[in-house]
């Protein structure tokens, strides 16, 4: 995703650091700790448009990223440099997993393993501003950081895909109408046509049309439209300067989409985020200590073990700095919220699996804190060797 430049640099500073959804989080738990029922009911209005409809910009745009990696010069294009980052994905999925399955066989609530998915996320733009503010701007914890939350992001829209159906699953249904999404998305492709809102129209909504009628989260609408899109050749990197300037179509959607998105982002905080505080429970300490701990003790053994298997890990990176971007990628807020509202349905449970992603924020300070003690700085050089050492 791109930073643009120009116009309110108050307005590009809450746009870049995705404060909007902080605000509606903000606001949600005010209202919902002054006046629950009125916040329940206000929210309960928003959740199809939000969920269902608005956040598929907001899943739409992860998958251009993950697109563009793969792509010439892009982070996942080259497998032996992107392997290290990738087990280091996969252990910072699985762990947190295993580690909350773990304590709920123990705590003996077999109602709420369905949440177990929820501390897999991790918030990409949370976890970015915060490398931001611990490592220097060129150390290699910061692409690697930006990889591993790709891949997260990439292996997360598969696991809402796959376990978290929205209603009854029908084959029949899913295949009406996807096949002629991705057949009029392809026959766009062919006809050259660099319209974005002919994709996002017709192959998104047909496309729309075959998860919610399917069974399937309608929020990964756009995913399997957007490799379509025509889209430039080789990768700029992540967060290019240039990318609102290119006029491929991927790149134009998005930038057209670039600010509604933190938008729907804040709406989406306001109608998720509203929990009260005496919510916590079992639920809220599963979640926040898998993320915690699972996050970090997965990313590092998976660092070490794609180390040992010879994959290259990135020249400076220590496994202290992966401790670091382990911390900071257990911000899980945003994907995690979204998973605990698929997860779970209202009630007790969904309000104690909220509370735990939202206080998965306590991630941040940890790992600027870990930093310093570390010695790391945004504004000073880092020579520590590297951890294939």
């Amino acid at each position: 995703m791109s930073q643009q430049h120009g116009g309110s640099g108050f307005w590009n500073f809450l746009i870049d650091n995705s404060l909007l959804l902080v605000a509606g989080t903000v606001i949600a738990l005010v209202w919902a700790n002054v006046a629950y029922e009125s916040y329940e009911h206000v929210a309960h209005a928003l959740h199809f448009a939000v969920n269902d409809i608005g956040m598929v910009f907001f899943f739409a745009l992860a998958a251009k990223e993950i697109i563009e990696a793969t792509l010439p010069g892009g982070a996942l294009a080259s497998p032996r440099e992107a392997g290290v980052p990738l087990l280091a994905a996969v252990g910072g999925m699985v762990a947190p997993a295993s580690l909350y399955a773990a304590q709920v066989v123990v705590e003996g609530r077999p109602e709420l393993m369905p949440g177990w998915a929820i501390p897999c996320a991790t918030d990409i733009a949370f976890s970015y501003m915060v490398a931001r503010l611990i490592f220097p701007r060129s150390h290699a914890a910061i692409p690697f950081l930006l990889l591993l939350a790709i891949a997260d992001d990439a292996m997360g829209l598969m696991l809402l895909a796959v376990f978290y159906p929205s209603g009854p699953l029908s084959a029949l249904n899913f295949t009406l109408f996807m096949i002629p999404a991705l057949g009029v998305s392809l026959w766009l492709k062919r006809r050259r046509v660099l319209n974005f809102w002919a994709y996002t129209l017709l192959g998104g909504g047909l496309a729309w049309a075959a998860l919610y009628l399917g069974g399937v989260h309608p929020a990964l609408a756009l995913v399997p439209i957007l490799p379509f899109m025509p889209h430039e050749k080789r990768d700029l990197g992540l967060f290019s300067e240039m990318e609102p300037r290119l006029p491929d179509t991927m790149n134009q959607f998005e930038h057209w989409w670039r600010v509604p998105v933190q938008i729907i982002l804040f709406f989406f905080g306001f109608a998720n985020a509203g929990v009260q505080l005496s919510s916590v429970g079992p639920a809220t300490w599963m979640v926040l200590s898998s993320l915690l701990i699972g996050k970090p003790l997965g990313i590092v053994v998976a660092t070490f073990v794609g180390v040992r298997l010879g994959l290259r890990v990135p020249g400076g990176l220590t496994y202290t700095h992966t401790v670091v971007v382990g911390l900071a990628a257990a911000i899980g807020f945003t994907v995690a919220l979204f998973f605990a509202t698929a997860a779970f349905p209202l009630g007790q449970i969904l309000e104690e699996a909220k509370m735990g992603a939202l206080m998965s924020f306590v991630a941040a300070p940890l790992a600027v804190l870990v930093g310093r003690v570390m010695g790391l700085r945004p504004d000073s050089a880092d020579r520590a060797p590297a951890a294939a050492s």
